[in-house]
């Protein structure tokens, strides 16, 4: 049976790792291409003539959402699955109305990537009449899904937090926990903690930046306190931490968020 051919729109780092590992010598598909330009996402599609196009929406040059649409005027259109960190109701909505055949949130869980790409290489380029209905059908459907992967998250986030001893009462497990969220959402801001993240937690919470870094270090300060090492580092699967070996806001942020998206979060 042929491969399903499949091209790659996206410049994220972790995208980039993610096809390298995964569609190498895949039984089912092909990766024709990897493309990090929304100006040269288009001249790709042609060049390349995939089944299926992987699109972000965030682009350098050029959006996802003009690339989706001037995709969709080819002569010859591929099924476009959005894979985005974006994931408003606005955003999923936008996308369906140009063209997409399917949105999914990152980060990307593989098997139900591949059961997407299996379902949209075999649906039939019908028209569709109730095209409002189909969309409204695909965003109730990304709904459902978002708010089960959240329940699932926060369910996994409460059960390491009382793994390790930090307890939910205080102001820092809070902020811990949408740390975390955020770093999966988005791996670069562990790089920007004191610019964007403490200050978009602060946001939220209707806070400072300030108040945000103090309470998550007094959160760490807590389990380290309680002495649960040999806890804290059976959640990360090895020695990471010695008695007095305390991690940084950063590095304990960056250690949980990875060991999730590992994990298929």
């Amino acid at each position: 049976m042929d491969k399903i051919k499949i091209l790659i729109i996206d410049d994220s780092v972790q995208m980039k790792k993610f096809a390298s590992e995964h569609f190498v010598n895949h039984p089912q598909f092909e990766l024709l291409a990897e493309v990090n330009d929304g100006a040269k996402a288009v001249e790709a599609v042609i060049q390349h003539k995939p089944e299926i196009v992987l699109l972000d929406l965030v682009l350098p040059n050029r959006d996802g959402y003009a690339v989706l649409e001037d995709i969709t005027k080819l002569d010859s259109v591929p099924k476009i699955i959005v894979t985005t960190a974006l994931s408003s109701s606005n955003f999923v909505h936008k996308a369906m109305q140009l063209g997409a055949s399917y949105f999914m949130v990152k980060p990307l869980n593989v098997n139900d990537l591949d059961r997407v790409i299996l379902e949209q290489a075999s649906r039939s380029n019908l028209v569709y009449n109730a095209e409002q209905n189909r969309v409204d059908m695909v965003i109730a459907q990304y709904n459902n899904e978002a708010r089960q992967k959240q329940r699932n998250m926060d369910e996994r986030l409460s059960n390491i937090f009382i793994t390790v001893g930090i307890p939910a009462h205080i102001k820092g497990y809070q902020f811990l926990r949408e740390a975390i969220k955020m770093a999966i959402d988005e791996p670069e801001i562990i790089n920007s903690i004191t610019k964007k993240l403490y200050p978009n937690i602060a946001t939220r919470f209707g806070t400072s930046a300030s108040k945000v870094e103090r309470a998550i270090r007094h959160a760490i300060e807590v389990a380290w306190n309680r002495g649960k090492i040999e806890n804290i580092n059976s959640v990360f699967g090895l020695q990471v931490y010695g008695t007095n070996e305390k991690p940084t806001n950063g590095e304990f942020i960056a250690l949980l968020a990875d060991k999730m998206l590992v994990e298929g979060c």
